[in-house]
């Protein structure tokens, strides 16, 4: 890759349709879009100032790696990925800024809320279960603990905020409300299901993934509803190493809850503007390529290695 952080692309050989936290959007043609993965980073719905090294790669080689995973563990499964091969058209100088940090996608109609899956009490949820017994207002059962396992994964969607908002947790009710009664029920059973089976598949391979979050599109040509976005990457959730999970305490990750540590203990939370320090970034980064290991059985630099094979 031309660098080993890359904040931001401008590709002038392609219109640019959207811009958000981490990636950008680029038309390939009325059916096909560039998925370009930066090597931003954002904590608390803010992006920060500066980037974490190999990120853009990592989030994509992942993402990739776990659809095809998933199609093999989930029969009919439907995804928006279509290939890792930066599209033709563009120039050299960047089609070696795009590989291994893009991929070529389904246009498709997206579902305008987050799709989040948890199979354990952390975070959030963990703050409202103390004060309330409820997660995204759903009563949970008496006596769980910090981090505890739910009897079983539950579905805790929120709202996707535009750039510069923050998600609001709903329920799946007025998740419902958002995009209708006719896919809410379908969309919540595919995020289960996905949930599930990339749960069980990390386990195997020594990670807790503790939550996620999903997107999903419409077909309108099918109906058919689709798994769109990053998947089961550090970025979109929580993953644990199984071998020092203990309930009742906080867990080490290999994901960017080591950032938002970093930025509550400094008093930087929801600020504006903030660049992390080399060693805050650079940790961040061997924990996504930890991750990565693990979870696709190669390091990055095999994976990117087999791009030009």
């Amino acid at each position: 890759m031309a660098s080993q952080v890359v904040t931001k692309i401008e590709l002038s050989s392609l219109p640019k349709l959207a811009s958000g936290k981490v990636r950008d959007l680029y038309e390939i043609d009325d059916k096909t879009l560039l998925f370009l993965t930066t090597d931003r980073i954002s904590a608390f719905d803010v992006i920060m100032a500066n980037g974490v090294p190999w990120k853009g790669a990592i989030l994509t080689q992942l993402t990739a790696h776990w659809f095809g995973v998933l199609a093999e563990r989930i029969p009919g499964l439907k995804t928006h990925f279509l290939t890792l091969a930066p599209p033709a058209g563009l120039s050299p100088a960047e089609t070696e800024l795009v590989r291994g940090r893009s991929m070529q996608v389904r246009k498709l109609r997206v579902f305008p809320i987050e799709a989040i899956v948890r199979g354990y009490i952390t975070g959030s949820a963990w703050s409202e279960y103390q004060k309330s017994g409820t997660v995204h207002g759903l009563p949970q059962p008496a006596g769980l603990q910090r981090c505890s396992p739910f009897p079983e994964a539950i579905y805790t969607p929120s709202t996707k905020a535009e750039l510069g908002q923050h998600d609001e947790n709903i329920t799946p009710a007025q998740a419902a409300e958002i995009v209708g009664e006719r896919y809410a029920s379908r969309i919540e059973a595919l995020a289960l299901q996905v949930y599930n089976a990339g749960a069980a598949y990390a386990r195997e391979r020594g990670i807790i993934i503790a939550d996620t979050k999903f997107e999903f599109g419409l077909d309108e040509e099918t109906d058919d509803i689709v798994l769109i976005d990053e998947v089961l990457t550090p970025d979109s959730s929580r993953f644990w190493p199984a071998d020092e999970y203990e309930v009742g305490r906080d867990q080490d990750s290999f994901d960017k809850q080591f950032l938002r540590n970093w930025l509550m203990k400094e008093g930087l939370k929801y600020k504006e503007g903030v660049a992390m320090p080399p060693d805050v970034a650079e940790a961040t980064s061997v924990r996504y390529k930890d991750a990565f290991k693990r979870l696709a059985g190669k390091t990055l630099d095999e994976a990117l290695a087999e791009l030009d094979a």
